[in-house]
């Protein structure tokens, strides 16, 4: 059995929706056990950017600019232009990715860790399903760095993954929004 396989993602945590008149903030921190510098070639390089995130870049993240991300998973091919606003590594890191704006913040922990803090601004109604995907995207960018690569979980796969429906759930429960759900077939009474 692969460790894929035997992959489950852990509760739903370290997460919050914030407010701001109409916009809503999805803040997602996890703690890491690799270095800042790690940490930031996995967001910034192209080649690591494919085997966890859910987009690829045409380039490397890591300096202010233009580039074009591909999101991962679209029922038909999604490439956006994006600003790559600030980056300041291994500290921050802010660029769009179509209408919304991310932004990635990185602070040393002692014992050589890294507390990653993502910023993603998004639609109230998704944003329980964003925090999932980024909780699966963070836990196999974690086993990545650690050179325990599990590949990418997102987009349509990441839905069918068992974890997957609990994480939007417990998401959902904790920003006190109604669980989203896909359309189904069968009539509601």
């Amino acid at each position: 059995m692969s460790s894929r396989e035997q992959y489950a993602p852990g509760a739903a945590s370290g997460a919050e929706a914030r407010k701001e008149g109409e916009k809503w903030t999805l803040v997602l921190v996890r703690d890491l056990r690799h270095p800042p510098a790690k940490v930031w070639k996995a967001l910034t390089d192209p080649e690591h950017l494919r085997e966890w995130a859910p987009f690829d870049s045409d380039r490397n993240l890591g300096a202010v600019g233009t580039a074009k991300l591909s999101t991962v998973g679209a029922p038909k091919p999604l490439v956006t232009e994006t600003h790559v606003k600030r980056a300041d590594a291994p500290k921050v890191l802010e660029f769009s990715w179509g209408e919304q704006d991310i932004r990635w913040e990185l602070e040393p922990l002692g014992g050589g860790g890294t507390r990653l803090t993502l910023w993603h601004n998004i639609d109230r109604r998704f944003i329980s399903m964003g925090a999932a995907g980024w909780h699966i995207c963070l836990d196999v960018l974690d086993r990545l760095i650690a050179g325990q690569p599990l590949g990418r979980i997102v987009g349509p796969d990441a839905m069918k993954f068992d974890g997957w429906q609990r994480l939007n759930a417990e998401y959902a429960k904790q920003f006190g929004v109604e669980t989203p759900g896909w359309p189904s077939n069968t009539p509601k009474p």
